[in-house]
């Protein structure tokens, strides 16, 4: 690799869910010729595409996208793997010439890469399947009687089975970001938020997410990692006559609110985020890499 290609910095896009990142990298990608890694917890699992809100064909178009179906819904997919996976991806797109620009809203996902965590030996297989059998509160009350933080997300049984396993640790990581790295926080008015979010569980159902569920649901267990998050364990219940649909959209708009104040607490931590409008974002990273060109 040329001094040319190590000296591309790696652009980080972070925000809440549905805030506009994946446009916004799209059109970075497009004019600086960049390549685009999502960093997204929940757009690993193969097949899970409107559920999990996936960049769809038409965006991905004329812009490669990694980060996406790593794993089957039911594998086991943890953040030293993202780590591992991510790096690599990074060195291949500098070694083409291009731009590597890792956007998503999984604050941990982008703090292994950011803060260039160093994580442990693997956890013991045994653990970790006497740990599955467990359920999200017994697991919580296990971390708050060791004095465990919570994870990100406490409700993900996958993220607190983790914190488990390492016994509350946090990975060794630097205390400032690594070098040639500029990091964009999208900042959004409450009001337009909620709109986009409503908008998008409504179009979630225009565009097949029923039907997806139920193809997952049959082939990997409605218990598969991917399937016990976001809008699938609601439609789940609609299948069962448990809810109509108008419930599901309704509480899947409540599920993904709750998500992206979560979000945002994870973010706000990181003091070297610069923090943006949608259209400011765009100006500052259009004057920052036409200046390192």
């Amino acid at each position: 690799m040329d001094s040319k290609s190590v000296k591309l910095p790696l652009v980080v896009i972070v925000g809440p869910t549905a805030s506009g990142k994946t446009s916004l990298a799209i059109d970075v990608a497009k004019k600086f010729g960049g390549e685009i890694i999502c960093a997204d917890s929940r757009s690993i699992y193969k097949g899970a595409d409107i559920g999990t809100a996936k960049p769809t064909k038409r965006e991905q178009a004329g812009i490669s996208h990694w980060g996406l179906d790593l794993v089957e819904p039911g594998e086991y997919f943890t953040v030293s793997d993202f780590k591992k996976y991510t790096d690599k991806k990074i060195f291949e797109i500098r070694s083409r010439k291009k731009l590597p620009i890792l956007v998503g809203g999984t604050g941990l996902y982008i703090d292994s890469i950011v803060f260039d965590y160093k994580f442990g030996p693997k956890v013991n297989s045994k653990l970790r399947q006497e740990l599955q059998q467990h359920s999200i509160d017994e697991l919580q009350k296990y971390c708050e009687m060791n004095n465990f933080p919570l994870p990100e997300n406490y409700k993900n049984k996958r993220y607190l089975m983790r914190t488990i396993e390492r016994c509350g640790e946090v990975p060794k990581s630097l205390e400032k970001p690594i070098e040639n790295c500029i990091i964009v926080g999208i900042t959004t008015e409450k009001h337009k938020l909620r709109s986009r979010i409503e908008q998008r569980a409504e179009q979630m159902l225009v565009d097949g997410v029923a039907d997806e569920a139920k193809i997952l649901g049959d082939k990997y267990g409605w218990e598969a990692e991917a399937m016990r998050s976001n809008i699938y364990p609601l439609v789940r219940q609609y299948l069962d006559n448990e809810i109509s649909l108008g419930d599901v959209v309704a509480k899947s708009i409540t599920l993904d609110w709750r998500l992206a104040k979560r979000q945002l607490t994870w973010l706000r931590r990181n003091r070297f985020i610069h923090w943006f409008t949608l259209n400011d974002a765009e100006k500052y990273l259009n004057h920052e890499l036409a200046i390192r060109k």
